[in-house]
């Protein structure tokens, strides 16, 4: 197991402990203590966690790991949601995406179908410059990146303040781009999803831009693994009474998902 595993697997422990122990740790991962020590020593330096007496412990009661680090968590299911919410995306449509692993893998799928095969369906006729088969708006500047090469999609990336664990674009420069803009969809990666708050993620400022997203979106798909289901964060996006489709993976229990569908959302496992 290489070093950028072993971290990746630490911070799934802390994340979903809040706080590990040396040796735990050790048998978890089926390497010795010393290694365990010079990882979470390492961790610490990079202001990932708190150092303790025999392990360490998450920053906060609401832990949010890295984007980079999360990338590997539920890899299949986020991939599978992302190709089922490719489907449902039409040609021509202008395309909404917070920042987060999921809907980085939604926009993969977008710029596949827009380069590929099934993309277009006869609006991409040969020609000096053919319009785009989607326009995609993202606060998100890793989807920005991976969409700037794309000359089948148009990319608008709002202004902003870069938050470094998230490579997300918050405050009033943000807002003020989504202010100024309609959407046909957006589609929304949440840290959770509560029966009585709704749409939750760990960061204000990102909350209220993906509330923003919502707001100026004439449909609302929100995308997560069953993970995040019922589970709580610190701020609030919106209701579930403003999403209309939710894509999650098989995972998710039959009793909420008749819930969801009960208070009219489309619920699509796959």
């Amino acid at each position: 197991m290489s070093k950028h595993e072993r971290w990746n697997k630490l911070l799934e422990l802390l994340a979903g402990e809040g706080r590990i122990e040396v040796d735990e740790a050790a048998a978890a991962l089926d390497v010795s203590p010393a290694t365990i020590r010079r990882d979470l020593d390492e961790l610490s330096e990079q202001q990932m966690l708190v150092r303790t007496r025999g392990g360490a412990v998450a920053h906060g009661v609401s832990y949010e790991l890295p984007l980079r680090y999360k990338s590997s968590r539920h890899a299949s299911e986020k991939q599978r949601i992302a190709a089922a919410v490719a489907g449902m995306i039409a040609d021509g449509d202008v395309v909404g995406l917070n920042g987060g692993t999921t809907t980085t893998e939604v926009a993969r799928a977008l710029a596949l179908r827009a380069g590929g095969g099934r993309g277009g369906r006869g609006r991409r006729e040969q020609a000096d410059a053919p319009a785009p088969v989607f326009t995609v708006v993202t606060n998100a500047l890793n989807i920005a990146g991976e969409l700037a090469v794309r000359p089948q999609v148009k990319i608008v990336v709002t202004g902003g303040v870069a938050r470094p664990q998230t490579y997300e674009l918050v405050g009033p420069l943000a807002a003020g781009v989504l202010n100024e803009v309609v959407l046909d969809v957006a589609v929304l990666g949440v840290d959770g999803v509560d029966p009585q708050w709704g749409l939750m993620t760990h960061q204000e400022d990102e909350a209220s831009i993906s509330r923003l997203f919502a707001e100026r979106a004439r449909r609302v798909i929100v995308v997560t693994d069953a993970s995040k289901m019922g589970r709580r964060a610190f701020a609030r996006i919106c209701g579930l009474e403003r999403v209309d489709v939710l894509v999650t993976d098989s995972a998710l229990p039959a009793e909420t998902a008749a819930r969801l569908t009960e208070a009219g959302i489309k619920v699509h496992a796959v």
